[in-house]
């Protein structure tokens, strides 16, 4: 009924289009791909962008770990497929077949994983059962439990049983781990969130070169860098870019870089935004708001902000706040945070500040705009946490290494974990 659905609006839908196309003949191209290399491999599974970057370090670690094996990384949506298809940290990359029995058997069949890593949501009924047949091992990371999902529902008995096919899930906190031994499952670790170590990474990495935001804030304005804009989130923020336009510089990451959605964040400045694929360092220069309309820079971009404010929290779900808390910066959003661990943290810390108009950002921000002293403050609070949270990755490999001898060649599976 998905597959069909999502049929039905590919010709409206560019994202539903592109999941379509993706998937045509799809099993056929894997089966092609590996049909002629023997190496043993590890497969990682990711649903979309935000939960690559949360496996990424894991990834980058199981490569070190591991350096005999080959990695093979899939994607359910075109949002993450689209923008890592190309990245050498894998050495193949896929979109994941949709989940059914035919497709779970004759995918776990070419690529003889030596172990399945599923990041954060991803509970697929018919390729974990196929792993468990196959005796291969597979783990969730990253995960994270509340008490309203349907696994712990009365009727959320047929969920609990994709639970148990798993060979061991590493779990976010450890209230996600005591739901779980709630239900009776003991294969269950607190490992914490891998984000943490990727945030980290990324912050104390070398900068990478961008000429275009470099000349942006090269007269050394205060920036606010507002990632991941969804047109709700402009209401609130718009009165804020107007007010401040002559003293502060801006840098906008939408959540979606449709021309419809550009207009809108153009309007909130006009004449005085400069898209970042149209731009030079002369006009970057003159502009107040550079409107970032591609993806895959907004970690980067972090680095050159003072404030953040971080889209999402006025519809669907917040987006990655702990990005701009790893560069120290005070983080704004809107009031749906409560869904999110590290955000709740943040707001407890005095490091972000949800709101819920246009107004309450203004007061908000204003109280840290104007003291300097205030501001570092939360520089040095954020900076502390997310360090303190750091490690998850290291503690997953720590374990992982238990089932180095299901890794050896000449092993076609393993025992659970």
């Amino acid at each position: 009924m998905y597959a069909l659905l999502l049929r039905l609006l590919a010709p409206f839908v560019p994202k539903a289009a592109a999941w379509v196309a993706g998937r045509h003949g799809l099993l056929a191209r894997v089966e092609q791909a590996l049909a002629n290399d023997p190496t043993p491999r590890l497969w990682v599974h990711c649903a979309s962008l935000g939960e690559f970057e949360q496996g990424r370090p894991l990834i980058e670690g199981l490569r070190r770990q591991y350096p005999d094996h080959k990695i093979v990384l899939t994607f359910f949506s075109p949002s993450g497929y689209e923008v890592r298809k190309n990245w050498p940290g894998a050495d193949y990359v896929f979109y994941l077949p949709l989940d059914t029995a035919t497709n779970a058997r004759r995918f776990v069949a070419v690529v003889r994983p030596r172990l399945a890593i599923f990041v954060k949501y991803e509970f697929w009924y018919y390729y974990l059962r196929e792993l468990r047949q196959q005796r291969i091992p597979a783990v969730v990371v990253a995960a994270i439990f509340r008490p309203t999902q349907v696994f712990f529902r009365p009727w959320g008995g047929f969920f609990r049983q994709i639970l148990a096919q798993l060979s061991h899930i590493f779990t976010q906190n450890e209230a996600s781990a005591e739901l779980l031994r709630g239900l009776g499952l003991t294969r269950v670790s607190v490992a914490g969130d891998t984000r943490f170590d990727t945030v980290a990474a990324t912050a104390l990495a070398p900068a990478r070169p961008l000429p275009l935001a470099e000349a942006f804030v090269a007269d050394g304005a205060p920036t606010l860098i507002a990632g991941s804009i969804w047109p709700e989130d402009l209401p609130t923020l718009a009165p804020l870019l107007r007010k401040h336009a002559r003293t502060m510089r801006f840098i906008v990451a939408p959540h979606e870089v449709s021309e419809a959605h550009l207009r809108e964040v153009e309007a909130a400045l006009p004449g005085l935004t400069v898209r970042y694929s149209r731009a030079t360092p002369a006009t970057v220069a003159e502009a107040r708001l550079l409107l970032i309309d591609n993806v895959g820079l907004l970690s980067q971009l972090y680095r050159f902000g003072r404030f953040a404010y971080v889209g999402g929290a006025f519809g669907a779900g917040l987006h990655n706040t702990l990005e701009a808390a790893a560069f120290g910066l005070p983080v704004f959003f809107g009031p749906r945070y409560e869904r999110f661990q590290e955000a709740v943290a943040l707001v407890a810390l005095g490091c972000a500040f949800p709101v819920r108009s246009a107004a309450q950002l203004e007061t908000a921000f204003d109280r840290l705009f104007y003291n300097e002293e205030a501001r570092l403050k939360v520089q040095d609070i954020s900076l502390d946490y997310v360090h303190q949270h750091a490690g998850a990755t290291a503690r997953i490999l720590s374990q992982l290494s238990g089932i180095k001898q299901q890794l050896s060649p000449t092993k076609a599976g393993g025992s659970e974990l």
